[in-house]
This record gives structure tokens, C-alpha cells and sequence, in this order.
């Protein structure tokens, strides 16, 4: 969960992003030195432009990585372009326009299609002879693959999350729920308990429907998908229509806020969210977001599993990547380059400096060897993911060109079926209609 406001900047820069890269696909046509024999390093001195985006803190420790580097490669010089999300993808549009893409790019999961359909994106298999990715499980490294290409490297993984306010319950009398074995109708039945516990002054669990990581979810145990391989809208009417009814049905029996109250929440980000304020037992969110959530509610919060159906099929489950390593297929210095990403992805001088920042990492050797670095919150993520390893099953489809703007057609959706704007069923047909629209208007 992250604020709409928030969101619909980033939304609406991807979109724009998907015009501008429209214009400039041929000038990125060429693969520029992705093929092996290519690889040799230069004794002469290379510089390197990398991008990313984040907050002060990913800026201060993605520039002690790259002063590392430095140290240990002092022909090669790494120079840094940064900005927040919710100008990132402007600023890299407007950059591959100019014709000036950037060497290294953090990539979302979302935009990583549109970039590699565009030719903006090199093909890291071709990298091979220098980047290892023999320690990244198939299921993660599949996430940055499109038909068989890989366009990025996963850095950290996350799982969708039942998060669990341990504090609440024990004062309300309630047990923790058993993860492993809960259902959807365990889930709303415990919430329901704790807003008669406590006379509705907490409700049982945040409200959920307003980003595609619970959808993925409720899809794929029922084994659909959101997207089919071909860049299409999978998921059906009837699967979409019972995520909603769902919705609305523990809403009107009091186990989620009323949706006033919930709009208004979400608006507000992480900080003012019911999980975040005490205000709810229960709520869904990224595995990621534990160590915020308990230094923003100052209470014992634990990630819980998914509910399950009892006939959820198996590797229902699935690991979404943090954001991914990624490289400009017109980079003149490819060699360098896979260098780069080789020391970023599996050298454990990068990982002393990363530790969860960026997500647990993808990279199981590495996750082994940080996680005993981690603080406690951290390393309870990185048990949890691993517990969870045995559900996860292959990489959802990728989201194909023009799906960046999911977010924003599910959020409104939700909120017309909250506020009785639409019924479940008007919604899933309207939400199929727009979702499709988007994909196709992207099409190159």
C-alpha cells in the first residue's frame, strides 16, 4: 500500500514513458555489444551512468557501493543520476529520447517490458562470460526475463503478506492465526472477532483491492493469472467478480472499515494506514514493509502468510522482485558494464553495504551470507520467504507494455464496488475493458 497520490504520479510518468519510448524504439533496435566475444574489459579509463531512485538513505549507501567499486576497478568511474519515484520515470524517458539512456538503470517490474519491447534494455544473457546468475533460484530470475531474454537481474524479492498485529490480538484474547493451514473465511472470521472484542474501536483487518499483489494472488489459487504469456488479460470476469464480492462482503459485515474511512486511509500512505496506526488487527502488505510498519505502529507486527482455499493448486505462491538490475542496450562499454552488475549482484562487499535495503536479496548465497548481518526484523523476513519457498511456484507472466497503469484501474474500481458505484460483476467486465485498452494503446 502506498499513497494514490503518490501512485498516480508514477502511473502517469510510466504512461508517458510508453509514448516517448514509442517514438524511439528504432534508435534502440541494436543490442549494442551483448554478445560474449565482446566482453573484454578497456585498460583505458570508462565511465558509467547509472540511475536510480529512492530516498536519502539509498542514495547515501548506493554511493559508498559505488565508491567501493571505485576502490576495487579505478579504471572505471561510476556516474551517478538519481531522483525520487515520482520523478524517475520522466526524467528516464526524457533521457532515452535525447538518445542519452543511461548505462545502468534500476528498473521496476512494471516498466521493465515496455523499456525491452522498446530496445532499450540490452540482453543480459549475453553478459554471461562476466555476470553470473547461477545463485538466483529460476522463479526469481524468470521475473526479468521476457520470451526467453533476460532484461533485468532481481535484487530483492517480496511476498504479499497477511500483516498481523501480535499486540492487539493477545489483548483481545485472540491466537495468532496458524498460516500454514488458514483460509479467506478464517482470515475475515478472526478479523470479525477482533472488531467485537473491541466494540469496533479497532477493525479486524485494513481493506485491501487497491494494487495487483492480492489479485495475483486470489488469481493464481485459482489458476488463473493477470496477464497471459502474450501480453493479454488473463484473469476472467467470474475470478475478478469474486475478489470484489469478497471485498464487499466482509466490508458490510464490519470486518474491514467503511469506505470513507478506508479512502481516506489509503490516500494517506504507509504512516497514516490502519495497520500503521494501531487501528486495525490485520492488514495486506509487501514483506518488505515489516520494519516500517513496526517503527511506525511501535508494536510486535509479524507477516502471515496468504490465506489459502483448500484447493488452491500448487506454487500458488510466487516471490515478486524489489526493482532489478538493468542495462542500456546502447552502452559502449558493455564489458564494464556486466562488471558492474556482476559486483552489485554476487560480491559480498556489495552486500555488507545493501543488507535489506533494497529488499532481501534475490541471490541465495548472498542471502545466506547477510542474513546473520541483518537485525532481528530482517532476518524473521528473510525465514518467513525461505518457509514460504515451498509454495512458490513459476514467475507470474510479466506485466506486458501499457500494464503500469493497473494500479490506477484497479484503485478506481475498488472504490466504485466500496462506495456501490458499481456491482462486482460491472466492475470485473469495466476493469477487463480498461486493463485491455491500456495493453493495446502501448502495443508497438
Amino acid at each position: 500500500m502506498r499513497g494514490i497520490s503518490r501512485r498516480r504520479v508514477g502511473i502517469a510518468a510510466a504512461i508517458g514513458a510508453v509514448s516517448v519510448l514509442a517514438l524511439t524504439s528504432c534508435a534502440g533496435s541494436d543490442p549494442g555489444g551483448s554478445t560474449e566475444s565482446e566482453l573484454t574489459l578497456s585498460d583505458e579509463p570508462v565511465t558509467l551512468s547509472f540511475t536510480w531512485w529512492g530516498n536519502d538513505t539509498r542514495h547515501a549507501i548506493t554511493e559508498e557501493l559505488i565508491a567501493t567499486f571505485e576502490e576495487e576497478y579505478p579504471n572505471i568511474t561510476i556516474e551517478p543520476q538519481y531522483t525520487d519515484w515520482a520523478g524517475y520515470w520522466d526524467k528516464l524517458s526524457t533521457s532515452v529520447a535525447a538518445g542519452d539512456t543511461p548505462d545502468i538503470i534500476q528498473m521496476d517490474e512494471k516498466q521493465l517490458s515496455t523499456y525491452a519491447a522498446n530496445g532499450v534494455l540490452a540482453d543480459l544473457g549475453g553478459y554471461s562470460s562476466i555476470l553470473g546468475t547461477e545463485d538466483f533460484p529460476a522463479a526469481v530470475l524468470g521475473t526479468g526475463a521476457l520470451d526467453g531474454t533476460q532484461y533485468g537481474i532481481p535484487i530483492g524479492i517480496n511476498s504479499y503478506t497477511i500483516m498481523a498485529n501480535k499486540t492487539i490480538l493477545e489483548q483481545n484474547g485472540i491466537d495468532l492465526p496458524d498460516d500454514e493451514t488458514w483460509t479467506w473465511d478464517d482470515f475475515i472470521d478472526t478479523a470479525l472477532a477482533v472488531s467485537e472484542a473491541t466494540g469496533g474501536s479497532v477493525v479486524g483487518t485494513q481493506s485491501w483491492g487497491f494494487e495487483d499483489g492480492g489479485l495475483n494472488n486470489w488469481l493464481r489459487q485459482r489458476g488463473s493469472a493477470l496477464y497471459t504469456t502474450d501480453g493479454g488479460v488473463a484473469a476472467t470476469e467470474e475470478d475478478l467478480a469474486s475478489w470484489w464480492q469478497f471485498l464487499l462482503d466482509a466490508t458490510e459485515a464490519g470486518a474491514t472499515p467503511d469506505p470513507a474511512a478506508t479512502i481516506e486511509r489509503e490516500t494517506g500512505g504507509l504512516a497514516e494506514s490502519f495497520t500503521a496506526t494501531n487501528a486495525s488487527a490485520f492488514g495486506p502488505w509487501w514483506s518488505n514493509q515489516v520494519q516500517a510498519l513496526r517503527d511506525a505502529s511501535g508494536k510486535d507486527l509479524v507477516a502471515l502468510r496468504v490465506p489459502a482455499l483448500d484447493d488452491a493448486p500448487d506454487g500458488w505462491a510466487y516471490y515478486k522482485p524489489s526493482m532489478f538490475w538493468s542495462a542500456s542496450a546502447k552502452t559502449e562499454h558493455p564489458a564494464e558494464v556486466a562488471t558492474f552488475l556482476d559486483w552489485l549482484s554476487n560480491s559480498e562487499e556489495a552486500a555488507d553495504l545493501l543488507l535489506a535495503e533494497r529488499g532481501v536479496p534475490a541471490n541465495e548465497k548472498i542471502r545466506e551470507y547477510i542474513t546473520p548481518k541483518l537485525d532481528e526484523v530482517n532476518q524473521a523476513v528473510v525465514t518467513f520467504l525461505d518457509d514460504l519457498a515451498p509454495l512458490v511456484g513459476d514467475a507470474p507472466p510479466a506485466t506486458p507494455p501499457g500494464g503500469g497503469a493497473i494500479e490506477t484501474i484497479i484503485d478506481q474500481h475498488t472504490q466504485r464496488v466500496l462506495f456501490g458505484e458499481l456491482t462486482p460483476e460491472e466492475a470485473a467486465k469495466s476493469f477487463i475493458d480498461e486493463l485491455q485498452t491500456a495493453l493495446d494503446d502501448a502495443a508497438i
